[in-house]
């Protein structure tokens, strides 16, 4: 049914949520996992570091953390019936959405499994939802998980 199912995580809870679900998905399945993480350092600036300072410590010290998360993520779920691969994207500004919906159109993934706060009202407007435009744009069916109410 799907051979490549793109996870999307960030290290919330939502996004562990999504990472299990898509681990049962591909052991069923017989899928590779691709676990993508997007990494935008012009978050972190805050206009009181030197550019210097950012480049030499900051930004080094951002990735470092996205690979050791990708990495946990990945030791998480791997075992003998599930492949997984993980990729780093560094965003230039542009939204997160973007970035993984690039990534399923370019590896090319059957399915994203992405985890989603269930925003709604104002929260939603005022935050935004990066798997609401995942869901909206992308080229393969997206499963939205949320974290199990209790």
């Amino acid at each position: 049914m799907y051979d490549r199912i793109l996870v999307p995580i960030d290290g919330s809870p939502t996004s562990e949520r999504a990472l299990a679900e898509a681990a049962g998905l591909a052991r069923l399945c017989a899928a590779k996992l691709r676990l993508l993480h997007v990494m935008d350092p012009l978050m972190y600036i805050t206009g009181y570091e030197r550019p210097d300072v950012f480049v030499r410590e900051i930004e080094p010290a951002l990735r470092k953390a996205a690979q050791d998360l990708l990495a946990k993520a990945r030791d998480s779920v791997a075992d003998e019936r599930v492949q997984v691969e993980t990729v780093l994207v560094e965003s230039q500004g542009e939204r997160v959405s973007d970035a993984i919906v690039d990534q399923a159109k370019v590896w090319p993934a059957d399915l994203v499994v992405i985890g989603t706060h269930g925003r709604r009202g104002v929260d939603r407007v005022l935050m935004g939802s990066d798997a609401e435009q995942v869901a909206r744009r992308s080229p393969v069916p997206v499963l939205l998980v949320r974290l199990r109410q209790a």
